[in-house]
């Protein structure tokens, strides 16, 4: 059965982004490449919702960005977890945890 596409939910999004970047540098494709492999293809993150939150999060502290020549040769602009990056994906991991189990309890009841 192929995968059924689901939308972000709210706050989602800079969780992925964290996650995706939590085994090493990436440019803004390669996070988007990540988050679709990382959800077994669940989620494929838009240029346009990805970009603005790259900036988003690089604004907050969480990623430090570099710009660079791309394996094709392009210039890009590659991202990294700050340690406050580091700091926020525990949080933010442990809060979700806490949503998913709620979430499991109720449908289970």
């Amino acid at each position: 059965m192929p995968h059924e596409r689901a939308s972000l939910l709210q706050g989602t999004l800079d969780l992925l982004i964290l996650k995706a970047l939590s085994t090493g540098e990436r440019h803004g494709l390669g996070v988007s490449r990540r988050i679709e492999q990382i959800t077994d293809g669940m989620f494929a993150v838009q240029p346009g919702s990805l970009f603005p939150a790259l900036h988003r999060l690089e604004e907050a502290g969480w990623l430090a960005s570099r710009w660079e020549a791309s394996e094709h040769n392009r210039r890009a602009k590659y991202y990294t977890l700050t340690r406050a990056g580091r700091r926020q994906l525990g949080e933010e991991t442990a809060h979700w945890n806490r949503i998913a189990l709620a979430i499991a309890r109720a449908l289970k009841a």
